[in-house]
């Protein structure tokens, strides 16, 4: 599965003239928590909730409310946006999405194809694809096969022993463990105990 797949295409975003209220009140339109900064069509920042909070005067200040507002009306998207923004391409793969955003410690990246943006991924977003991959929420019968060792032919091999009883495989995922690894199949059947015998008679071990 690549982002683009998964990404958030139809993007709401600001200029870094932009003020600051009137970015929160886009935030609050629209129910997003991150705006991309755009100057003349180019990704020059993002902006989130969090940079907002961090901006605002602290509760301890001197400020009086009036001085408080002036200087937020003041304030625009550009003195305060995150300006090295990591980005992804819309053909990498989930995985690097994942990996980028753990090792940068962030929950978004603008998609970018060459200069242009062209969508926004979020952590949001890496779950609902997990979900749309394990097949969550979709009716069937979730089992997990465990194999000591790469077996070569093992997932044909399990694929035929199901079918010979029609049961379809919906979904399917490998994870490594440490002595083994659990093969997890969402079938489209109900009959989670014929689906387990129909296996074990086979010499699975489930």
């Amino acid at each position: 599965m690549s982002v683009a797949d998964y990404m958030t295409q139809d993007l709401v975003t600001v200029r870094p003239t932009t003020r600051i209220n009137d970015a929160v009140d886009l935030m609050k339109k629209n129910d997003i928590h991150r705006l991309p900064v755009l100057d003349s069509g180019r990704l020059v920042g993002l902006i989130t909730e969090g940079i907002i909070q961090s901006a605002l005067p602290s509760k301890a200040t001197s400020l009086s409310v009036f001085e408080a507002n002036y200087l937020l009306n003041k304030t625009t998207v550009a003195d305060v946006m995150e300006k090295d923004v990591q980005t992804i391409s819309p053909d990498a793969v989930l995985e690097d999405a994942i990996y980028a955003m753990r090792k940068y410690n962030i929950g978004v990246l603008p998609v970018v194809n060459g200069a242009e943006l062209v969508g926004i991924i979020t952590n949001n977003d890496i779950f609902d694809a997990f979900l749309n991959i394990s097949g969550y929420g979709r009716g069937g019968t979730n089992v997990t096969v465990y194999v000591e060792k790469d077996e070569l032919g093992f997932i044909a091999k399990l694929g035929e022993t199901l079918a010979s009883h029609k049961y379809n495989i919906l979904t399917l995922m490998v994870t490594k463990r440490v002595h083994d690894q659990a093969i997890e199949i969402h079938v489209d059947s109900e009959d989670t105990v014929g689906v387990k015998n129909a296996l074990t008679a086979a010499g699975f071990k489930v």
